[in-house]
């Protein structure tokens, strides 16, 4: 995470913006908050489990102690009507507009194909899918142009994984909404892009096996390395900035060259 030395230098680019970042208790999504507010957003992080809600407090505070503005929202994603919650305890805290919507919040699922149950299917692709249809259709009504969507997928889109199926399949759908998205969404100015992470230190990485972490690592041009979250952060930030506003409909590899397109 960015030291209170660096989010105190750098430029407010993001001033008076207003962001809701999914699943921004911890990991990736924590710090693509913090380097949000660390721009000068005022951001609205959500969690689904009790049990988060310390670390999502902890980012919450230390956005507030940094001196900017931040709330945490408990809501399970899965659950459609939590996108009218999201959105309206969004404008209550922060007023009518929204600018950024990040769509980081998802779930993995490790089972070989002759496995996969129903069940496993809707429990992947309700979070990873259906959430930020939903999502982005109430945020929408409130969205200020040039408003920003950043959606958060992986280099699995494009890579197969065994055992990884549904999941990879589920971020090659979020590839197909965001370009539609794109398509849709650009006579307001808005732009609607895909991150796609390579191996992150997470608890969602602890889950894989080793050897694919390994050979990601091997193969991963700089440093052979896995990225940092902030590697991460710092390209949704881009993204979320009107620097960014000619770059729409793409799928971005941040993965150290380790999948290039």
């Amino acid at each position: 995470m960015p030291s209170q030395n660096q989010m105190q230098s750098k430029p407010q680019n993001l001033s008076g913006k207003v962001a809701i970042v999914t699943g921004g208790s911890r990991g990736i999504g924590a710090n693509i908050a913090l380097g949000l507010a660390h721009r000068g957003a005022k951001v609205a992080i959500t969690y689904t489990q009790s049990k988060s809600d310390a670390q999502a407090k902890a980012v919450v505070q230390r956005i507030l102690t940094l001196g900017g503005s931040a709330i945490a929202i408990r809501a399970d994603l899965r659950d459609p009507p939590t996108a009218n919650k999201i959105v309206q305890e969004t404008i209550q805290s922060f007023g009518p507009h929204i600018d950024i919507l990040v769509n980081n919040a998802g779930v993995e699922l490790i089972k070989p194909v002759q496995e996969i149950t129903p069940e496993d299917f809707s429990l992947v692709y309700n979070l990873n899918v259906r959430a930020p249809i939903l999502l982005l259709k109430e945020v929408l009504p409130y969205l200020r142009s040039p408003g920003r969507i950043v959606n958060m997928g992986s280099v699995g889109a494009r890579q197969g994984f065994k055992d990884l199926s549904i999941y990879c399949s589920s971020k090659s759908a979020i590839e197909g909404l965001t370009r539609s998205w794109a398509a849709e969404l650009g006579r307001a100015k808005h732009t609607v892009n895909t991150v796609n992470p390579g191996p992150v230190p997470s608890e969602m990485l602890d889950n894989i096996p080793q050897d694919i972490v390994d050979m990601q690592k091997a193969n991963t041009p700089v440093e052979n390395r896995l990225a940092t979250l902030d590697d991460i952060a710092q390209i949704v930030a881009w993204l979320a900035s009107k620097e960014s506003r000619w770059v729409t409909g793409q799928a971005i590899s941040a993965s150290g060259g380790l999948a290039m397109y």
